[in-house]
């Protein structure tokens, strides 16, 4: 049985496309992603360049979400944290609202994970 290390390693990933797009993006949010692990309800694996999800300014209640994207530029394991990462949104609107909050949380029908520190 591989482990997750080999799993990651040995994926294509199924966004690849996307994040060759992405690489032209210019960031709406600089800072610190992290990306929960599956101990804290999270992630049970890898988010590949490419990967986005909705994101919300409330963790207890998503009403507002827009779609935002990670500038990945390889893998991410669940329980990380890396910092100095770009996210770029869909909407200039989802930017905005993000950037106006402390922090923001990935969403993915629960918190998978938050981004913060952010210029």
């Amino acid at each position: 049985m591989l482990n997750k290390t080999q799993v990651t390693r040995n994926f294509s990933s199924p966004y690849a496309s996307r994040a060759e797009s992405l690489r032209s993006k210019r960031p709406d949010l600089i800072g610190t992603l992290f990306l929960y692990g599956s101990d804290k309800e999270g992630k049970r694996y890898p988010s590949f360049p490419g990967w986005g999800c909705p994101c919300a300014v409330d963790r207890t209640e998503p009403v507002a979400l827009f779609d935002g994207w990670p500038l990945l530029g390889e893998p991410l394991e669940p329980g990380d944290v890396r910092e100095k990462i770009g996210f770029v949104f869909l909407t200039k609107e989802g930017a905005e609202a993000m950037r106006n909050a402390e922090k923001f949380y990935l969403w993915e029908g629960l918190v998978v994970g938050e981004f913060s520190n952010y210029r």
